[in-house]
């Protein structure tokens, strides 16, 4: 397992030597934890991610820094590799993480709240081409359960003799939101993830004729928010009010654990903006979404 129990500040490769940024590892959790927890449903990200693998693990995609004022506090924490996120109190964090991702090969997204990442993108741009793609996507929200008119008596956690048609349906999404597949860009850690998630009780489906209808996954499931991604609904099944009424089911099952339930589209996605609407959900923020060019 990546180790990064670095102990001072450092002057990571690439960076401004005044800049002071550290590399953070797991003896550090309960101060990160303690940081992202000033505004949990925008950090809910980092920190679910944080309680499922700990600071420094390889399942991140990404390692963990933290920015420090003078005397020592935290003023930023940033994963920067596969997803950069970040939450930062000053401008200068936010800037030398924007130095870092620039001197970061492997990072190839940016996500956050849209004025701060237009902050960013700034700073990052200053250096480095611009983003060849840059997506404003919506914070869909719901805090209430809803009255059920008709339950999907299907909906279920996917089990082990499912993993391999959740990772087929998944991939096929993927292709379809970036242009890549990912079962062949990283075939085994994707199946691996996948896996692991079905594993974890993180995703549910449902089925009909053996096939898959509706799916979602749990990507981050704390008691302050509960994530989704990965909403599915087949083509024979859309339009008809069926996601609508898996959506409703399966938030109201998370309600029982969580205060919030939250998931992110892209603005231009009419169809699955209809469907959450129509399942309760409400718009509570707008997100911006950098695709980096290759280093």
């Amino acid at each position: 397992m990546l180790q990064l129990e670095t102990e001072n500040l450092t002057a990571l490769p690439g960076s401004d030597a005044s800049q002071p940024i550290q590399a953070l590892g797991n003896r550090h959790q309960s101060e990160v934890l303690s940081f992202l927890g000033g505004r949990p449903e925008h950090t809910f990200v980092m920190a679910g991610w944080i309680h499922d693998n700990g600071l420094a693990s390889p399942l991140n995609r990404g390692n963990f820094y933290g920015y420090r004022d003078q005397v020592g506090q935290l003023e930023g924490v940033a994963l920067v590799g596969h997803v950069t996120l970040f939450e930062t109190k000053s401008e200068s964090a936010l800037s030398a993480f924007a130095h870092l991702v620039q001197n970061t090969p492997n990072a190839n997204v940016v996500m956050g709240e849209e004025k701060g990442v237009s902050r960013f993108l700034n700073y990052y741009t200053a250096k480095q081409p611009a983003p060849r793609l840059i997506s404003r996507e919506l914070v869909f929200e719901q805090r209430s359960k809803q009255q059920l008119d008709e339950s999907v008596p299907s909906l279920r956690l996917a089990t082990r003799n499912e993993v391999e048609l959740v990772t087929k349906v998944h991939a096929e999404m993927a292709v379809e939101q970036t242009g890549k597949n990912p079962l062949e860009v990283d075939p085994d850690g994707f199946r691996q993830r996948c896996a692991r998630r079905v594993e974890q009780g993180r995703v549910w489906i449902s089925l009909e004729d053996e096939r898959l209808a509706f799916k979602a996954d749990v990507i981050v499931d704390l008691p302050e928010v509960t994530y989704l991604e990965g909403v599915y609904v087949t083509p024979e099944r859309r339009g008809n009010g069926f996601g609508a009424r898996c959506m409703r089911q399966l938030t109201n099952t998370l309600l029982s654990r969580t205060k919030s339930v939250c998931l992110i589209i892209k603005e231009q996605n009419s169809a699955a903006r209809a469907c959450y609407q129509k399942a309760g959900y409400n718009v509570r923020d707008y997100y911006q979404v950098l695709f980096l060019r290759n280093n």
